[in-house]
C-alpha cells in the first residue's frame, strides 16, 4: 500500500487547540472499553538468522544508511513451562538494515547462558524477574530440597537495550551482565560481567554517551539516570525491596518481582553532587527525556507516573487477556506523562525559606527551600490537555546527538491507550503542541530519531519505528516518518512475525 498521511476518516487523531479531556478516573486517564487483544504480540517467534528482503511502500530516503537495532523478549516458554512476566522472555535481537532506499531484516536469539541452559533441558533452568526456576526433577529428592535454599543468581538474559561502549555494540539488561554482539550478523560474542571491572553489583541498561564517546552509567540500582552538562542526577524513587522476600524467593517458589513494592508514603528525591536534596511527592519514573542547565537552574524532564505498581502489572497473563478482563487491567493502571522539575543550583545557607526559588517567568514549576539541605519541588506539565486523550507518553526520545544535556524543543514517544504503545507522538515544547500518528490496530515501538546529513533545525530527520499488529499474521513493518512534518514517507513490510519489544538504537554505516 502507498504511504498516506492519515486523516480523521482513516482513524487518525488530530487534536484541536481547544480540545478538552473527557472525565478522568483516579489513575489520571480515560476509562476505555473494548480494547482489542494483543496476545499475539507477546508470543514466541522463530528467529530469522539470514537477512530477508522487505517490500518497500512509498519512499525511504537514500541518505539513511545503517541499521535499526532492536531488543526485546522473543521466547516465553521452554517445554511445558512458561514465564510469568513480560520482562522474563528470552532476548531476541532484530536488525533492519537500510541502504539505498531498501531494507533487509534479520533476527537472532541472544546466546546467553540462560538461553543455552534452558534450551539444552527444554525447561526453565534460570530464574528471571518474575519467574523462579523450579528444582530439576531429574535430581533426587534430597538435592531438589537443598536447591530450594540456593540464592537466585542474576540472569544474563540481556533483553532490554542496545548500547555502545568505545565503538563496540552490546546488549544489556538491569543486572551485572551484558553481551558484546556483532551489529552486522547479530551473532553473540563474549559475555561481560561488570563486577570484574568496577565495584558495582549491577548496572542500568541505559547509559549516557557524550559526543567524544565518554559513557556514564549508574550501578547497584534498578532506577534510570539523568544527566546534564555538569551534573549527574540520581533519582531515588519510593520503590523498595523486601530483602527477606528476595532471599527466600526460591524457597517459596516466587519470582524476585514479589519482593519489589511501591511505598507512596515516601518522597521521590533527586540527588545532585551537592549537600542539598530535592524532594517531590511519590512518583515513578522509568524513562527520562532530557536534562540541561540554564540561568542557574537545572531542568529535569521525565515521564512520570503517580503510582509505581505498573511493573508488577505487566504479567504475561495480563497482556494476554481479552474483553472486560483486559479493559480492567488497563483502567486500573496509572499512565505516565512528561513533566519538568526546575532545580535551583545555587542554594546556600542564606537562601530564604518560604519563597519560590524558580524565577523563570515562563515556568509554572516551583521550588521551595524548607530546611538547610532540603528543597521541595512541584513539577510543570510538558503537555496540553489533549495528551490525556492519547494515554500519556512513554519511551521518550530526542535528537540525542545534538541536544542531549542542552536546551531543546522537541521530543518523541509512544502514546499508551493500551498496555503497549498504540500511537507515535511528537511534542513541541513551544506551545506544548502534539502531533500524532495513529492507525487502529497498529502498535508502534519506541521512536528512534535519525538526523538528516545536512540538518539545520532540531527536527530535520526521520523517525524510525517498528510497527506490529495482533490481527494479521506476518504483517510487521518498519515505519519511516518525516520528523518535521510527521508525515509518513514509507514503510518496509516484513514477512515474519515480531513480538512487541523494548528499546533500540540506530547504528550508522560509514
Amino acid at each position: 500500500m502507498p504511504p498516506v498521511k492519515l486523516e480523521v476518516s482513516d482513524a487518525t487523531i488530530t487534536p484541536s487547540s481547544d480540545a478538552k479531556p473527557k472525565q478522568l478516573n483516579k489513575c489520571n486517564q480515560l476509562e476505555l472499553k473494548g480494547l482489542e487483544s494483543i496476545a499475539p504480540l507477546v508470543r514466541s517467534v522463530e528467529e530469522t538468522p539470514e537477512p530477508i528482503a522487505t517490500e518497500v511502500c512509498g519512499t525511504i530516503p537514500t541518505w539513511i544508511r545503517g541499521s535499526l537495532l532492536r531488543n526485546g523478549p522473543g521466547k516465553f516458554e521452554f517445554g511445558n513451562q512458561h514465564y510469568n512476566h513480560w520482562f522474563d522472555g528470552m532476548a531476541m535481537l532484530h536488525q533492519f538494515k537500510i541502504e539505498d532506499g531498501k531494507v533487509t531484516y534479520r533476527s537472532r536469539f541472544l546466546q546467553s547462558d540462560a538461553y543455552k541452559k534452558n534450551s539444552e533441558r527444554d525447561r526453565i533452568m534460570v530464574s528471571e524477574f518474575g519467574t523462579v526456576a523450579m528444582p530439576d526433577p531429574c535430581k533426587n529428592f534430597f538435592l531438589r530440597f537443598l536447591s530450594r535454599f540456593e540464592m537466585i543468581e542474576a540472569t544474563d538474559n540481556a533483553s532490554v537495550s542496545f548500547v555502545k561502549y568505545k565503538g563496540d555494540c552490546f546488549v544489556s539488561t538491569e543486572t551485572n551482565y551484558m553481551y558484546r554482539v556483532d551489529p552486522e550478523s547479530l551473532e553473540t560474542q563474549n559475555k561481560v560481567d561488570w563486577t570484574k571491572f568496577i565495584a558495582v553489583n549491577m548496572a542500568t541498561a541505559h547509559p549516557h554517551t557524550e559526543p567524544d564517546g565518554t559513557t556514564y552509567n549508574m550501578g547497584n540500582s534498578y532506577g534510570r539516570k539523568a544527566m546534564s552538562e555538569n551534573y549527574v542526577v540520581f533519582i531515588e524513587q519510593p520503590i523498595k525491596m523486601d530483602l527477606l522476600k528476595i532471599v527466600t524467593a526460591k524457597l517459596r517458589g516466587k519470582g524476585i518481582s514479589e519482593g519489589v513494592y511501591w511505598d507512596p508514603k515516601q518522597d521521590t528525591v533527586f540527588h545532585l553532587t551537592s549537600s542539598v536534596k530535592f524532594h517531590t511527592k511519590a512518583l515513578s519514573v522509568f524513562h527520562q527525556i532530557n536534562a540541561f542547565e540554564e540561568d542557574g537552574f537545572l531542568m529535569l524532564d521525565m515521564c512520570c507516573s503517580d503510582n509505581g505498581e505498573a511493573i508488577n502489572n505487566y504479567l504475561i497473563q495480563n497482556l494476554r487477556k481479552s474483553g472486560e478482563a483486559l479493559d480492567q487491567v488497563y483502567n486500573t493502571m496509572y499512565r505516565a506523562f512528561p513533566r519538568r522539575f526546575v532545580l535551583p543550583l545555587n542554594v546556600t545557607n542564606n537562601t530564604p525559606t518560604g519563597v519560590n526559588l524558580n524565577t523563570r517567568p515562563a515556568s509554572s514549576a516551583t521550588s521551595f527551600k524548607t530546611a538547610i539541605d532540603k528543597v521541595v519541588c512541584q513539577f510543570e506539565d510538558l503537555h496540553g490537555e489533549d495528551l490525556y486523550e492519547y494515554g500519556g507518553l512513554e519511551f521518550p526520545q530526542i535528537n540525542y546527538s545534538k541536544f542531549n544535556t542542552r536546551p531543546y524543543r522537541y521530543f518523541y514517544g509512544c502514546g499508551f491507550r493500551h498496555l503497549v504503545g498504540d500511537s507515535l507522538l511528537k511534542i513541541d515544547l513551544e506551545g506544548k503542541k502534539v502531533k500524532v500518528w495513529y492507525q487502529k490496530g497498529l502498535f508502534p515501538s519506541e521512536p528512534v530519531f535519525v538526523p538528516s546529513p545536512e540538518a539545520v533545525e532540531e527536527d530535520d530527520g526521520v523517525i524510525l519505528s517498528v510497527v506490529v499488529t495482533p490481527t494479521e499474521d506476518k504483517s510487521t513493518f518498519l515505519l519511516v516518518l518525516d520528523a518535521k512534518t510527521w508525515e509518513e514517507l514509507g514503510r518496509a513490510e516484513v514477512p515474519v512475525n515480531i513480538p512487541y519489544g523494548f528499546h533500540g538504537t540506530f547504528n550508522t554505516t560509514a
